[in-house]
């Protein structure tokens, strides 16, 4: 029903240089919309009011991430449309983001962190392993996501002055320094390879490596060790932000994770249990206790 509409709306996104994964996304969501109006009798745009939107964007059993991208993709496909001037009232322009859902903070403990890393390191004595090191050493150290990860290149290293150039959110490109342990397995990670250009991490394959063939490095290790936590890049992202937070502070931090917002920095560090522990041991009451027992 919607199919035309759905490829002059998707033609126009490539037009304004709309990212692969956002043309993805629309992709699927105007074809649930699709399906909604077919399974509802709405036989045209101009039929859909705000409430058949609200039941479309709550339809099935779907996560708040899935309805937010719905309600986004919503919002653009409502504005071309009133643009083009093929509805009259854009029923869409007010419709509300799903609130998140608060979780629990995951991060590692930094035992838990070296023992991941010691199981790495043991680990590696060849190409692969000593790959694999450094990338949960990229995570764990600079907490650099996922997609700068992926998009790394030898060029962008520079030992001389221990600095990673990395590829943020928008294409920007920025100086992030690096620990000195980071730097030594660098350099034999290069010697190794015997490459001057392209990718830093290939797969089996000789391609870049994708997300999945990233997420199986640390799938191994949780296999292993038997973790009690999914690992994965996030997890270290954060696990970077909450150290390195406690040791240079939430600016610092903001810098390092490439956050504008100083509040968005703050959904990233967490109050350590050790440091908690070690706090109420230093509690008050414990010295009028022991006071009172001398």
């Amino acid at each position: 029903m919607l199919q035309h509409i759905i490829t002059n709306f998707l033609e126009t996104c490539k037009h304004y240089h709309f990212s692969k994964s956002a043309i993805e996304a629309f992709t699927t969501r105007l074809n649930e919309l699709d399906r909604f109006m077919i399974n509802h009798l709405i036989e045209s745009v101009q039929e859909i009011t705000y409430s058949d939107l609200l039941d479309f964007v709550t339809s099935g059993d779907v996560s708040p991430h899935v309805k937010k991208v719905r309600v986004w993709t919503l919002h653009q496909f409502f504005h071309y449309l009133e643009f083009y001037k093929l509805i009259t009232v854009n029923v869409a322009q007010k419709l509300p983001y799903p609130k998140p859902e608060k979780n629990d903070p995951q991060f590692l403990a930094l035992d838990e962190l070296k023992t991941i890393l010691s199981w790495f390191i043991t680990r590696s004595d060849s190409l692969p392993g000593l790959r694999n090191l450094i990338i949960v050493m990229l995570f764990a150290f600079l907490g650099i996501r996922l997609s700068a990860l992926r998009s790394l290149n030898i060029q962008d290293i520079c030992l001389a002055e221990s600095l990673l150039w990395v590829r943020e959110k928008g294409y920007i490109r920025r100086p992030l320094p690096m620990p000195q342990v980071l730097c030594i397995h660098l350099y034999e990670y290069l010697k190794m390879m015997d490459r001057k250009m392209g990718p830093l991490f290939l797969s089996k394959r000789k391609q870049r490596m994708c997300p999945r063939s990233v997420q199986y490095v640390f799938d191994l290790a949780e296999d292993a060790l038997r973790l009690d936590k999914h690992l994965h890049s996030h997890l270290l992202r954060h696990t970077a932000a909450t150290q390195l937070n406690q040791s240079a502070g939430v600016d610092v931090t903001r810098a390092v994770l490439g956050h504008r917002s100083r509040k968005t920095t703050e959904g990233y560090v967490h109050l350590n249990g050790n440091e908690y522990a070690g706090y109420m041991n230093r509690h008050p009451y414990h010295d009028e206790r022991e006071a009172s027992h001398a």
